[in-house]
């Protein structure tokens, strides 16, 4: 693989939930790969943008389930949001995808450059919400076990 990243992890995206974090580590390396594949010309691009935007796109609904899931477990206040912006994104690709199959003017460079922003602004923003929130969590119900475990002393 070429040297030539648009995007790199960094321990700053980590919105502390493990399996989240390594996922996103994962549309990160695809986000690389698709920007690659635009490198490449002609006939070796379109076969190799075709089948890391499908990897890309299973990935993508596979990490949204896992968050989803999350959420839907804790009761996160901002699941409806949060899952419209999923959405919203799925589509999205969905929508380039078909344009690019139907023969429609398509500058991968530029799709690629909106995934890793739309990549980079979700976990920098929504997801870390998510994860502060679930911080707090833990926080509140180490406190709570701390006070019970301090009442039954006294």
């Amino acid at each position: 693989m070429e040297n030539r990243e648009i995007v790199k992890w960094s321990p700053s995206l980590s919105i502390g939930i493990k399996l989240v974090d390594e996922q996103h580590q994962g549309l990160i390396r695809l986000t690389n790969e698709l920007f690659l594949s635009c490198l490449k010309g002609g006939d070796v691009a379109n076969a190799r943008f075709l089948k890391t935007i499908r990897e890309t796109v299973q990935y993508v609904q596979l990490h949204f389930a896992t968050e989803e899931a999350i959420q839907k477990r804790i009761n996160y206040p901002e699941y409806a949001t949060h899952k419209k912006q999923h959405e919203s994104f799925v589509k999205e690709v969905l929508l380039t995808v078909a344009e690019f199959n139907s023969g429609k003017k398509f500058l991968p460079n530029k799709f690629a450059m909106y995934l890793r922003d739309w990549v980079l602004t979700h976990i920098a923003v929504s997801d870390k919400k998510l994860g502060e929130y679930i911080q707090n969590m833990r926080k509140k119900s180490a406190q709570a076990a701390a006070a019970r475990g301090t009442a039954v002393r006294t």
